[in-house]
């Protein structure tokens, strides 16, 4: 049966310029309104998928993410908000981009075409059967992930993928799977609306229960983050200040700042 790019079909809405601007904000929010429902259909996938990488990572391994355009952007998002949230070291959860670090603010022309370069990206990291590589493409045939997860398998190395096409083609070369199937776009092929928004919930959902699963989640609190501002530091505080049953806000301050975590603060009272 012939793939079918479901995230380029027509989009359901006509004669968009015609609208006022609250039927535009209205129509949008309504086809959002989908986007999580599409997701809960992909939960067998996403755990399968987060369960092989938890795997990976408790016995050492790292976790990359692979994309071009809106996809590659949005791997890189979820990876650097590890360290600040989790305290986890760089490096363990890597974005890489069709185009490099350029391509992040601004499209690099052809990049994505190139179907050798995602291999090459991963080297430069010493990719290894200890990691997993998550190939990050809405419409599932982006040429610079189909190659880096083609070469992954052929090295022993698990591959997943998030798409948003049934049958596509990078779930061919995806151990774990993940379709996430949110009908065409409001403005008809522009895959960073409901496409995006539905990797970005998929993403959201893998690095928390992953994060949860290396045990830098106590509770319902993120008691390794990065102390990186005045608002993360009032927050460790309060944290301090309940865990250890302390009235004073200053004693749980020095407290924190002498450890530099929630989690070591609290610990040296315990």
């Amino acid at each position: 049966m012939a793939f079918t790019k479901v995230t380029e079909q027509a989009s359901n809405y006509h004669h968009l310029e015609t609208m006022s601007i609250q039927e535009v904000l209205t129509n949008i929010n309504s086809e959002d309104k989908t986007v999580p429902l599409a997701v809960e259909k992909a939960i067998p996938q996403i755990t399968a998928l987060t369960s092989a990488i938890a795997d990976k990572m408790l016995a050492g391994g790292r976790l990359f993410y692979m994309g071009a355009g809106t996809s590659g952007r949005l791997g890189i998002l979820d990876a650097s908000e590890c360290p600040p949230t989790y305290g986890v070291p760089q490096g363990l959860v890597v974005g890489l981009i069709a185009g490099g670090d350029s391509a992040i603010r601004r499209a690099v022309e052809n990049a994505e075409d190139d179907r050798e370069q995602g291999w090459r990206d991963l080297q430069q990291w010493a990719i290894s059967d200890k990691d997993v590589v998550v190939g990050i493409a809405a419409s599932g045939s982006t040429p610079y992930v189909l190659g880096a997860l083609e070469a992954c398998q052929k090295h022993g190395i698990i591959t997943g993928s998030i798409s948003c096409n049934p049958g596509s083609p990078v779930s061919q070369f995806a151990d774990f799977p993940i379709e996430v199937v949110v009908g065409p776009e409001f403005v008809t092929g522009s895959t960073r609306m409901k496409s995006g928004t539905a990797q970005k919930l998929v993403l959201n959902m893998i690095s928390t229960t992953v994060m949860i699963q290396l045990g830098r989640v106590e509770d319902n609190k993120m008691v390794n983050m990065q102390l990186s501002n005045e608002k993360l530091v009032d927050r460790g505080v309060k944290m301090v200040m309940e865990e250890l049953e302390l009235a004073d806000y200053d004693t749980a301050k020095t407290l924190l700042l002498e450890f530099g975590s929630v989690k070591r603060a609290v610990d040296s009272r315990q």
